[in-house]
């Protein structure tokens, strides 16, 4: 094979050939796979791996009348919501389609405006809205361009729906409970945050449901001085056995703090944190968090509005968001 045939787009014809079925075969199971027996699915999907093909997006679009380009809406971003842009675009990429991302001004009246013009134009044929659209305005019905409301972030980009779940602080503080541990701390994160209020509520309810101690509530701003703060103001003895802090950065302080009082970690205070961000794996001890599977969340949104545009039914198998990860933070409480 010639280095100019190594590196031609492969086509559709290569592929029917390689899984020994038509191109139209092909073609339904980028369409409708579900449609397709198990066996020749496999046998497409196979082929389609290792000849890494694609469609092709600007045939399919003459045939069709569909642009192949989807379109993912978030607020002006205070900072980027990267990984779940990377799910999303994944889940397109894999169908298919071509992404393009639009950070909008404005708050949801205007933001709605926008998104149904851009519906209204033709130039995508679907979007994912992140940020908050007004529910009211039926923009599927008025523009025919299928819409996914997933608004997981509010105006201020503060995580708001699933993103303030904090069901899994409950599982950290039962699993601490186990290890002997009943006088707790929490330092919250800015309780302007949807996610701090939920994470600071459930700490309480479920210190009351288990009968454990709470030596305080701290309020913080999701910063490690918070956390450093917090327990640069504990007594030297009878205080928390393990801090629960609202995220890595502040769990961080909260070691640092700890280590500078001759205190070990988690000898004699287990720390937790929330986030699972790459450095609270290099800490030593090693963090005890809470992981986000934001990757899963844009994938998920994705997946529905592309199930939409092809007619299939939406995935409905219950996706876990939140997992917690022991680590070396976390130990029995001291004797």
């Amino acid at each position: 094979m010639t280095d100019t045939a190594s590196h031609r787009r492969p086509t559709i014809m290569e592929v029917a050939r390689l899984a020994e079925v038509s191109h139209q075969t092909v073609s339904r199971y980028f369409r409708a796979p579900d449609g397709l027996k198990p066996a020749t699915k496999a046998r497409v999907q196979a082929a389609v791996e290792q000849l890494n093909y694609r469609p092709n997006l600007v045939a399919r679009s003459m045939r069709t009348r569909q642009t192949g380009r989807l379109a993912v809406v978030v607020p002006t971003l205070a900072y980027s919501p990267a990984r779940m842009l990377a799910g999303a675009s994944a889940a397109a990429h894999w169908a298919g389609y071509a992404v393009e991302v639009l950070a909008l001004e404005g708050g949801a009246a205007e933001r709605t405006e926008r998104v149904a013009e851009l519906a209204d134009s033709g130039q995508v044929d679907g979007i994912v809205s992140f940020a908050p659209v007004l529910a009211s305005l039926d923009l599927q019905a008025s523009s025919g361009t299928l819409i996914v409301a997933s608004a997981d972030f509010d105006d201020e980009m503060r995580g708001i729906g699933e993103l303030a779940d904090a069901s899994a602080l409950a599982e950290v503080i039962e699993g601490l409970a186990d290890l002997g541990h009943r006088r707790f701390l929490h330092v919250t994160g800015d309780l302007q945050f949807a996610s701090a209020r939920a994470r600071r509520d459930t700490y309480l309810e479920t210190l009351e449901r288990l009968g454990l101690e709470s030596f305080g509530v701290v309020e913080g701003d999701w910063s490690a001085e918070a956390g450093m703060a917090a327990v640069e103001a504990l007594p030297d003895r009878d205080g928390p056995t393990a801090v629960v802090a609202a995220n890595d950065l502040v769990a961080a302080g909260v070691i640092r703090a700890a280590l500078d009082r001759g205190w070990r970690v988690p000898g004699d205070l287990s720390v937790s944190g929330w986030d699972d961000q790459p450095l609270g794996r290099l800490l030593s001890p090693a963090l005890t968090t809470v992981e986000i599977d934001l990757e899963g969340l844009g994938s998920r949104a994705m997946t529905r509005l592309i199930a939409a545009l092809r007619n299939e039914p939406a995935p409905t198998a219950p996706q876990q968001l939140h997992r917690v990860i022991w680590r070396e933070s976390t130990g029995p409480a001291p004797r």
